[in-house]
């Protein structure tokens, strides 16, 4: 059973396909503290423009994009009302966004929440730097008593 990630914010993104033609798709974007969340949009076309968020497809084909393999959010663009922002992966993968410009930007939110995650894990990192050294520290001084006692 795995414990449920907070949800900072469920909504709407159109993300531009990888294909020949590169149209532009409604998701549903679940922004969480470990990552983004997109779904399909399930029914007719003609539901989906009506009331895009009516009806999602189930989770199984969620695509996942973990904020671990994040690397920035690029390219804000505003035009007609919209916002045109790029996700890049550590990978180097680049995947293009836009959402309309009401409100607080999907970019921002993600961007913030990449900052927040990042820091957390440098964090992280550093207190265990920090623990691992004061061990190695401890063990070199515990060492160099054996030794100095073995001479005596």
């Amino acid at each position: 059973m795995s414990v449920p990630v907070p949800v900072r914010r469920d909504g709407l993104l159109e993300k531009r396909s990888g294909g020949l033609l590169q149209l532009w798709k409604k998701k549903r974007c679940v922004l969480t503290d470990d990552g983004l969340r997109l779904s399909g949009c399930a029914g007719p076309a003609a539901t989906r423009a009506a009331s895009p968020c009516a009806a999602w497809t189930s989770g199984a084909r969620a695509k996942e994009l973990p904020f671990e393999c994040m690397a920035t959010v690029d390219c804000v663009e505003y035009k007609r009302d919209l916002v045109y922002f790029t996700v890049v992966m550590a990978s180097g993968e680049e995947i293009d966004f836009r959402c309309p410009q009401d409100g607080t930007a999907w970019n921002a939110e993600i961007a913030l929440a990449l900052v927040r995650y990042k820091n957390l894990q440098a964090v992280r990192t550093g207190k265990k730097r920090r623990i691992s050294g004061a061990h190695l520290h401890a063990g070199t001084e515990d060492d160099h008593e054996l030794i100095s006692t073995s001479w005596d």
